[in-house]
């Protein structure tokens, strides 16, 4: 419990910095753009990239700053492109997800067991529990109705979603990406 108090601890020490709000700024922008680009493979069934963002603000800036942005990113996305009630327990969900990708990426090498693990506790208790909890409160609809899609939808998207943000993630590293980022944000801490 003390470690993640010391992750979320440094995570906020990142919000001081300009490079921390730039950063953030350009991949909700990247994010936004994202929303338009999916694969669809059935009429339930879609692979969607604007997740990708939220993970990578996770990896490079921790838990309190994904957080703020998932759910300040969450909000935005619904004032540009409205797609039902806004509901505010959805966006607390969305802060979840941002918090858990946080404690698991956040300082940590990335691994390909890491990231399925990540994604898999955002898939079991975000996406299927809470999401559908939250879904059968807003449409009122039965929690045991809609559960059963949700479970099968999760465990298809779960091992894509974990290989492609794993993949784009170890490109942007290969890159040099993280570390023009992560060496600037030393340089100006001195």
């Amino acid at each position: 419990m003390k470690k993640l108090a010391e992750l979320f601890g440094s995570s906020s020490r990142e919000l001081k910095s300009v490079r921390t709000i730039t950063v953030c700024a350009m991949l909700a922008a990247a994010a936004i753009i994202l929303v338009n680009f999916r694969i669809e493979l059935t009429n339930t069934q879609r692979i969607g990239f604007s997740g990708i963002p939220n993970q990578l603000v996770a990896y490079l800036f921790g838990p309190a700053v994904s957080c703020l942005f998932a759910g300040a990113l969450d909000i935005i996305k619904y004032l540009i492109k409205p797609v039902g009630a806004f509901f505010p327990g959805l966006t607390l969900v969305t802060m979840l997800a941002g918090l858990i990708y946080g404690f698991f990426f956040y300082k940590k090498p990335l691994k390909l067991t890491r990231v399925l693990a990540a994604h898999f506790l955002v898939c079991l208790v975000c996406n299927v529990i809470l999401n559908t909890l939250c879904l059968s409160i807003l449409y009122g609809q039965a929690f045991m109705i809609l559960l059963p899609p949700r479970v099968i939808q999760n465990i298809v998207k779960w091992p894509i979603d974990s290989f492609i943000f794993f993949n784009v993630a170890k490109m942007l590293e290969m890159s040099g990406v993280f570390r023009v980022v992560r060496g600037s944000r030393a340089a100006v801490q001195r």
